[in-house]
């Protein structure tokens, strides 16, 4: 899967301007409009999280493990709800931001999860994070399969009969470069401007170490020895509404923001990679969902008695 640095790539060097544009505690994954794009995307990220609770029937006093727990919106909510949570991330920024909130976050990889580490739990989410279990590396051997099994069966292992696992992330859409055509290598590099290649190599270099699945199909299959599906909705044209939203944030002028990327100017000399990944003009993966060579998927599994 993507590694420590490779997330700290993506996640900690953008680690203030996410928190100076969207909060302290926001969440960074797609919301929940369900059609009414009316909604504040404060009001949207709620609704996701109510929609969580909602679908693990989480109550009060009950346990919920966050995988790939970001900057902790869902821990805060869960907290709120009178419930206890503990995530994990391999982004330092990520967990030390948490960790200034009060929320039980350790950097740990996700895998590496047993029910020794915590003890068990009454539920487990994971929102976004799904997208870096398997790298290029995995894919290009013939291991995303079996990496996907493995970690369904070590999350099946830290909860009750009947418990359930909620599952959020992106994956390859039905306008994806057919399986047979993909070129791993030339994805790595830089295709022609502006074709579906290119917005995926881009994608790439925003995150690295990260090979997405090939449809809810595939996810579905890889858990069915440990978990039944429960329910299944894509999430596509909200994740799009939510990348509006966040580029709108990320755009709007601060000093502290310019002062900042300006700390960030050796980074950007010193690597081609971080330059076509932030400073493209371009936004990698609002066009991937719209050409939908991205879909976006909200799963419920229930872990089988």
């Amino acid at each position: 899967m993507a590694d420590r640095e490779d997330l700290d790539f993506t996640y900690s060097l953008t680690d203030r301007i996410f928190r100076l544009s969207m909060g302290e505690l926001a969440d960074f994954s797609g919301a929940k409009y369900d059609g009414n794009f009316a909604l504040t995307l404060e009001e949207a990220q709620r609704r996701k999280h109510e929609y969580v609770v909602e679908q693990l029937g989480f109550g009060p006093g009950e346990r919920i493990l966050d995988l790939g727990c970001g900057w902790g919106a869902l821990l805060n909510f869960i907290r709120n709800r009178g419930g206890g949570g503990i995530g994990v991330t391999l982004s330092a920024a990520q967990a030390a931001a948490c960790r200034r909130h009060g929320l039980d976050v350790h950097l740990l990889d996700a895998r590496q999860v047993t029910p020794h580490t915590f003890g068990g739990f009454d539920a487990v989410a994971s929102l976004g994070a799904f997208e870096h279990f398997c790298s290029p590396e995995d894919y290009r051997a013939g291991r995303q399969e079996e990496v996907y099994r493995r970690l369904f069966a070590r999350i099946a292992s830290l909860l009750p009969d009947r418990g359930r696992f909620y599952l959020q992330t992106m994956v390859f859409g039905r306008n994806m470069i057919p399986a047979g055509q993909i070129d791993v290598d030339a994805l790595q590099g830089l295709p022609p401007r502006d074709s579906d290649a290119w917005y995926l190599a881009l994608l790439g270099r925003q995150f690295p170490g990260s090979w997405l699945p090939f449809g809810q199909e595939q996810i579905v299959s890889c858990a069915e020895a440990d978990f039944r599906l429960v329910s299944s909705s894509s999430g596509r044209l909200d994740y799009i509404e939510t990348i509006t939203q966040w580029n709108a944030r990320i755009g709007a002028p601060s000093l502290q923001k310019t002062l900042f990327k300006l700390a960030l100017l050796p980074r950007w000399l010193a690597s081609a990679d971080f330059r076509l990944a932030f400073t493209s003009g371009v936004s990698a993966n609002k066009v991937c969902f719209e050409r939908e060579l991205l879909d976006h998927y909200r799963l419920v599994f229930e872990k089988r008695d």
